[in-house]
């Protein structure tokens, strides 16, 4: 089974507010009905075991940044809750419609009505809806959203948390993160191949913690690097490779 995340920078243009890359999301669309309708995958899984996840790009970020709402930050305005979750919603049925025109059998999951935070910060996520869906042969695709959060009010979760907790939840046999670079660069803007230990790339990554707040890549490589399955990293045009099977990007293991 594979978990796959479309970044929000990937499928809209992240500088425009509520501004879907249409071309982008479009070849997304067809590397996923490729590998859904050749039956391809890792280890012999077909790729019909596939939960999507997308992020907020230009639609979830601006609307949150206006509301002054964060992973942390909530808000008790209902109004505020419902201009962030209803860019959210947006932007997922554009992603549906892509995939419908190709004949995939896509379904929302909005986490606002199905995920939680407790006082801590625990983000709360049943699963049996997703296994059910999986077993019928529909693809979930979710999306960073708003969830009610204890004490809190709501808060975002993003599309990152929400893969590494999916994945592990539904015991996923690969990871895959879609993003705007083909990898992971080094210092010379190389990819670097493979990821074993955080300490390996601290000095590209940084360490700060500015730069995990802000979800940046040593905040993904690190919870990536907490997971079982193996993850990877890569750009757009690696997706249907990806999605065959193939190495590709970067792999953290």
């Amino acid at each position: 089974m594979i978990v796959l995340k479309l970044g929000g920078s990937v499928v809209t243009e992240k500088d425009r507010p509520e501004t879907l890359d249409g071309d982008a999301l479009e070849r997304a669309a067809d590397a996923i009905a490729a590998a859904l309708e050749t039956g391809e995958g890792s280890g012999g899984d077909t790729a019909s075991d596939l939960v999507i996840v997308h992020g907020g790009g230009s639609f979830g970020h601006h609307n949150a940044s206006e509301h002054g709402v964060s992973t942390t930050d909530g808000t008790h305005d209902a109004s505020a809750v419902a201009d962030i979750h209803g860019a959210m919603k947006t932007l997922n049925q554009f992603v549906l419609g892509r995939l419908h025109a190709r004949d995939v059998n896509a379904v929302p999951v909005h986490p606002f009505s199905t995920a939680s935070r407790d006082e801590a910060g625990q983000l709360e996520f049943p699963t049996t809806q997703l296994e059910a869906m999986l077993e019928e042969g529909f693809v979930p695709v979710l999306h960073g959203d708003l969830i009610a959060h204890t004490g809190t009010g709501a808060t975002v979760v993003s599309g990152d948390e929400l893969v590494a907790t999916l994945a592990d939840e539904l015991e996923a046999d690969r990871i895959g993160l879609c993003s705007t670079v083909p990898g992971v660069l080094d210092e010379t803007d190389t990819v670097i191949d493979e990821i074993a230990a955080f300490e390996d790339v601290a000095d590209v990554l940084g360490e700060s913690d500015t730069t995990d707040v802000t979800g940046g890549m040593a905040a993904k490589v690190r919870a990536l690097l907490e997971l079982e399955p193996e993850a990877s990293i890569f750009g757009l045009d690696d997706l249907e490779r990806f999605l065959a099977g193939e190495r590709t990007g970067t792999t953290i293991t």
